[in-house]
Order: structure tokens, then sequence, then C-alpha cells
């Protein structure tokens, strides 16, 4: 079984949701405190919701130092599958894992709600099993969901394929109505909806399984493919 490496930093609260979603799919999660250096063998990593460092500063960019980071960056470099969800978006954007930024929201108000979103591309570690044009019913719980990046770089991120996933009203002002995104490889993933509450039944919604199911299918993958690895040094 793939282990999923589900990562805790002080003010972290959405941690224990996408645990809980990822087991009853069958999937092996495990929390592992941002005080770490190491994410063990896990073959996946979540960054979760929440308010990391309590957002001082700007969400995430306290987090973004967290020793378990360098971890972070590391297996992202070598093809790993990396979420992040809401506040985790927040902290993959702030450690260059991510293009763009997130923003207060338009309004600067709270948003709390269930959204439709469209699957624009599967060419991610969360999407791959979704058709395109797949709509989903998601939760969001944000202030500071707002996608911005400059025109070139969502020239860039539309034309390859990076936008993941587009919200349909718009609901926080993203540039282009973009929820998710993805970097060049698509093995690391932001989004702002939480998939992990739109499980189970909770709020109405099993919607984000197949996102859930897609990770935990990346995380399959890669394991075989650390194995080969292994097998080949040896």
């Amino acid at each position: 079984m793939s282990a999923v490496a589900v990562v805790v930093f002080p003010g972290s609260n959405c941690e224990h949701d996408v645990v809980r979603a990822l087991r009853g799919l069958g999937g092996d999660a495990r929390l592992v405190w941002h005080g770490d250096e190491s994410l063990g063998d896990a073959s996946a990593v979540v960054l979760p919701g929440g308010f990391a460092h309590g957002d001082y500063l700007r969400p995430g960019a306290i987090a973004r130092f967290s020793p378990i980071m360098a971890a972070v960056a590391e297996f992202a470099a070598h093809g790993g599958p990396v979420v992040g969800i809401c506040n985790g978006f927040q902290v993959l954007t702030e450690a260059g894992l991510l293009p763009g930024a997130l923003r207060r929201n338009t309004g600067l108000r709270f948003v709390c709600e269930t959204v439709t979103c469209t699957v624009v591309s599967s060419r991610s570690v969360l999407t791959s099993g979704v058709a395109p044009g797949t709509r989903l019913a998601l939760p969001i719980n944000h202030g500071e969901g707002n996608f911005t990046c400059d025109p070139a770089t969502l020239a860039e991120l539309e034309g390859s394929g990076q936008v993941v996933l587009r919200y349909e009203g718009n609901p926080n002002g993203s540039v282009a109505a973009v929820a998710g995104v993805a970097n060049a490889q698509g093995n690391v993933v932001g989004l702002m909806p939480h998939p992990e509450r739109a499980s189970a039944g909770l709020l109405g919604s099993d919607d984000g399984l197949v996102l859930l199911r897609s990770l935990l299918d990346s995380a399959a993958d890669e394991a075989l493919s650390s194995r080969a690895r292994g097998a080949a040094a040896s």
C-alpha cells in the first residue's frame, strides 16, 4: 500500500479530514510534523488547509521555511506527487513550487460555500483519472484564495494544460476563474476547493473522491517507480 504524508503545520486544521478521506478510499495516510526533515517512505504528499503559523505576514509565507519543506521540494523535484489544498496551495506558491500567488478575495470577503468547478485538464496527479469537462461540487472556505499571475504566465498555464480546475461563477475573483493549477510536469498541484470535504457525503457531495482517487493512483505509480529506481541502483 502506498503511503501519503499529510503535513501538519502549527495552525493546520484540515489534516484529519484529509487522512479520513484517503483512508476511506483504502489509502495509507499518515500525519507528518512540519518540523520533521524526512517524509519517510511516502509516495505522495498533501499540504492540507488551515492557517499555517497563523497566516502571519502572508498565508504560507512562514510555512515555506519549515524543515519538512526541503524534503517536499526534493520529493517534487524527483517527480513525486504533491498536492496543496487551500492553505497548502498558498504554501506551495510561497515556496516557488507552483506559479502565481494567492491574494485577498475580491471584495475582501471570506467565502464559505459549495461551488461548482470544471476539470480543465487531466494532465496532473490530481486529475489524471477525471475527464476534462467534468463538473464537480466542491466546498471552499477561504479569505485569500484569489489566484493571480501576470498575463504571460497565465497564457503559459493555459497553453500547457496547467490550469486543472476552474470555477463556475468565480467566487473570489481569481484571474480566469482559476481554482487549481499544476506545475509543468503535472506532479505538483494546488487548489483552493476542498476535495476531502466532498467525500463520504460530507457537506452533501462525494465529488471530491474522484480527485483523491487520482492522487492515490499517482501515489501507487510513484511507489512502483521508486522500487524500480532502488532495484536499478542496487
